[in-house]
């Protein structure tokens, strides 16, 4: 199930219609990066793919406003990335009181983007990088199929950017990101796709293009 046809996709807000028709093959095993101006449709676009593709395999999603409960800490918005593989009962009682199994496997996802010391910090008392960062460890925590991300390093210093996204690569070779560094879109892009007024203005392998050649896109 690599592939993924999308045919004729549109997504409508009341009467305006964002996004579409549009129609794409992706690969679940292709990096995929989605550009464009804020407001264009990435979003939309990226939200519909993956209510489409969620029912029927595994997908991580870092969505743009994280998605984070910012009155539980950062150790309980991890765990909540795998609340599907227990019970309830287990859930419920592990969120209360944590098992050290789950809390090693917790801290050594914070552990790589350098957050253990805030796992039981609540989220809200964290700024919006170290906010960021906890989506991308919930993410990482979920070993999924396929990872759905937007912007997932908008909050994030050049280094450290490049740092998390070598580390998103790592773990999800098959990932489908909005992206606005158009340095990092190439660096780690293996396919690039240009979203303009919810129409697809490109759709290119990212060795053949430049950042010159997308500064319409910004």
């Amino acid at each position: 199930m690599s592939a993924i046809a999308l045919k004729d996709l549109s997504v409508r807000y009341g009467k305006q219609q964002v996004i579409g028709p549009v129609s794409l093959h992706l690969s679940a095993e292709q990096f995929t990066v989605f550009i464009g101006k804020s407001g264009g449709g990435k979003s939309s676009l990226l939200n519909r793919i993956y209510d489409l593709l969620s029912p029927d395999r595994q997908v991580a999603l870092i969505p743009q406003d994280l998605g984070l409960v910012e009155s539980l800490s950062a150790y309980q918005n991890v765990y909540m990335g795998r609340l599907k593989d227990h019970s309830t009962f287990y859930n419920l009682t592990n969120l209360i009181r944590p098992r050290q199994v789950d809390i090693d496997a917790v801290t050594q996802q914070l552990n790589q983007l350098d957050l253990a010391d805030k796992c039981w910090q609540p989220v809200g008392e964290l700024s919006g990088g170290q906010q960021q960062r906890v989506a991308i460890a919930r993410a990482l925590y979920q070993h999924a199929d396929l990872l759905i991300a937007d912007e997932p390093v908008s909050a994030l210093d050049g280094p450290r950017a490049s740092q998390t996204m070598q580390l998103l690569h790592r773990h999800y070779p098959g990932a489908m990101i909005a992206l606005h560094d158009l340095d990092l879109a190439l660096q780690y892009g293996t396919r690039i796709i240009g979203i303009a007024d919810g129409t697809v203005a490109l759709d290119q392998p990212a060795e053949r293009l430049s950042p010159q050649s997308l500064l319409d896109f910004y």
